[in-house]
C-alpha cells in the first residue's frame, strides 16, 4: 500500500514541476522538461500495476536497482558541487551554455559573473571562455561570454576564446592548448550541478592542477538539473 501512494504522490508532484517549468521558461518543450512530464503520467501507472500485483518481480527489482543507482549518482554529483576554495588560480575556464540567438541565458549568466568577479579581484588572472556555435546560437558561446566580461571591464588582453568545442569534454580538450594542463593552476567556472562530471574530465583528459569555481543555478530549475545530469554522469562512466 505505501509503495502505491509513494508513486501515485511522486507522480502527481513531477506533473506539478513540469507546470511550473514550462511557466518559468515561457515554452512546453524545454530542455529535459519532457521527463517530468513522462514522470508524472508514468508513475501514478505503475503505482496501479502495482496494486494489482501486475508487475514482474524482476521488473520491480530492477526499478528498485535504478533507484539506488540514481541515488548514488546524485550523491557524488552533490559532493562536487562545491567551490575548491582556492585563490591563486593562473587561468580560468569558463565552459560553455546555451545561448538563445545572442542573448546569454541564466547558467551561463551565473557562470560568467561567478568569473567576472574573480577576475576583478585577481588582475594576474587569465580566463579561457570555451563554447562553440550550437543549434538556435547565432553566435559562438565564447564570443557571447567575452561580450560579456569586456562589457564587466575584463581587459580584452586578458581574455582567450575557444570556439570549437560542443561538449563539457570538448571545452577541457580544446582549452588545453593555451595552458600547461599537466603545471597550470585552473578553476573550471561552471554552476553547481555540472561541476563534478567538468572536473572528472579534466582529470581524465590530464589536467594535474584543476579546481572547482561553483556558480550556481536557477532554484526552481536546479532539481531538472541535477536530474539531466544523472544521466549525463552515467553516459560518462560508459
Amino acid at each position: 500500500m505505501l509503495w502505491e501512494i509513494v508513486l501515485f504522490f511522486a507522480g502527481f508532484l513531477s506533473l506539478g514541476y513540469y507546470v511550473c517549468i514550462c511557466i518559468l521558461l515561457g515554452k512546453w518543450d524545454a530542455t529535459f522538461s519532457r521527463f517530468w512530464l513522462a514522470a508524472g503520467i508514468l508513475l501514478p501507472v505503475f503505482s496501479v500495476l502495482h496494486k494489482k500485483e501486475v508487475i514482474p518481480l524482476i521488473f520491480r527489482q530492477g526499478i528498485a536497482a535504478a533507484l539506488l543507482l540514481t541515488a548514488g549518482t546524485l550523491i557524488r554529483i552533490a559532493a562536487g558541487m562545491f567551490s575548491s576554495g582556492r585563490t591563486d588560480y593562473e587561468y580560468l575556464i569558463v565552459l560553455g551554455a546555451q545561448v538563445r540567438g545572442t542573448k546569454i541565458t541564466d547558467s551561463l549568466l551565473r557562470r560568467l559573473k561567478k568569473a567576472c568577479a574573480y577576475l576583478k579581484e585577481h588582475p594576474d588572472t587569465k580566463v579561457i571562455v570555451s563554447g562553440g556555435r550550437g543549434k538556435g546560437e547565432e553566435i559562438e558561446e565564447a564570443r557571447a561570454m567575452e561580450a560579456y566580461l569586456l562589457d564587466c571591464g575584463i581587459e580584452k588582453t586578458r581574455i582567450i576564446k575557444e570556439l570549437r568545442s560542443r561538449t563539457t569534454k570538448e571545452n577541457l580538450l580544446f582549452s588545453s592548448a593555451y595552458l600547461e594542463k599537466e603545471k597550470t593552476v585552473t578553476g573550471i567556472v561552471s554552476n553547481n550541478f555540472h561541476l563534478y562530471r567538468a572536473c572528472r574530465y579534466a582529470r581524465k583528459l590530464g589536467y594535474k592542477k584543476a579546481y572547482p569555481v561553483c556558480a550556481g543555478c536557477h532554484p526552481v530549475l536546479f532539481v531538472n538539473y541535477m536530474m539531466r545530469e544523472v544521466f549525463a554522469v552515467w553516459k560518462m562512466w560508459c
